[in-house]
């Protein structure tokens, strides 16, 4: 799988139990966060992708659309499409004009851009860090560790907005080096979606070559 859409599946072990004790301030503003998202029906974001890698050399960026609903999404990305209906997901790659089919499992190591938001209620420790203003917002800075030392992902660091408790960004480190900021923008609560957002129809790509791998 391309290593940016592998970013917005974040890989992370969630095996272990969340930590007896946790940071009150940071799991209160997660609370609200999560609570947030939760209680829409469904949402929207472009969004920014930056992967950086200082000792490499390394910087990119890349752009991308993405519509949730519960367990549900769609993403564009980089020639890329990934839809998951909840039970299935589909892969198309646009160069290859090829579809790939498989079931979703949501025991999974993978995690879905919809868990974003709940993430930090199984496996991982958080922490308050900081507040700080950046681009004239006041941001409440937290950070999740992974209970799991096997993990390759070390830390993820989230910004939410003091004003609404909306995520604007985060970022995730990982033990080779690599750092991915996930930077939202143009967010849309509650957009119309129906069963046909959340799958794929083959006769709006003509030719596709289709591998099923369920």
């Amino acid at each position: 799988m391309n290593k940016f859409l592998s970013f917005l599946l974040l890989s992370a072990s969630l095996s272990l139990p969340a930590a007896a004790q946790q940071d009150p301030k940071a799991g209160k503003i997660l609370d609200q966060m999560s609570a947030k998202y939760q209680a829409l029906k469904a949402f929207q974001a472009t969004f920014t992708q930056t992967l950086e890698n200082p000792s490499a050399k390394v910087k990119q960026n890349l752009t991308g659309d993405i519509i949730v609903s519960g367990p549900k999404f769609r993403l564009k990305m980089s020639g890329q499409e990934v839809i998951n209906n909840g039970t299935t997901t589909w892969t198309y790659l646009k160069n290859e004009n090829e579809v790939n089919i498989s079931d979703s499992d949501p025991d999974s190591q993978e995690m879905s851009p919809s868990q974003i938001y709940t993430m930090y209620k199984k496996g991982y420790k958080y922490t308050y860090v900081q507040e700080l203003t950046e681009g004239g917002e006041a941001l409440d800075v937290i950070e999740l560790s992974p209970e799991n030392r096997q993990n390759d992902v070390f830390k993820v660091r989230l910004k939410v907005r003091k004003k609404d408790t909306s995520v604007k960004s985060w970022q995730m480190f990982k033990k080779n080096g690599n750092r991915y900021t996930f930077l939202i923008k143009n967010f849309k609560p509650n957009p119309p979606v129906t069963a046909s957002t959340f799958s794929f129809d083959k006769t709006k790509y003509k030719g596709v070559k289709v591998v099923d791998l369920r």
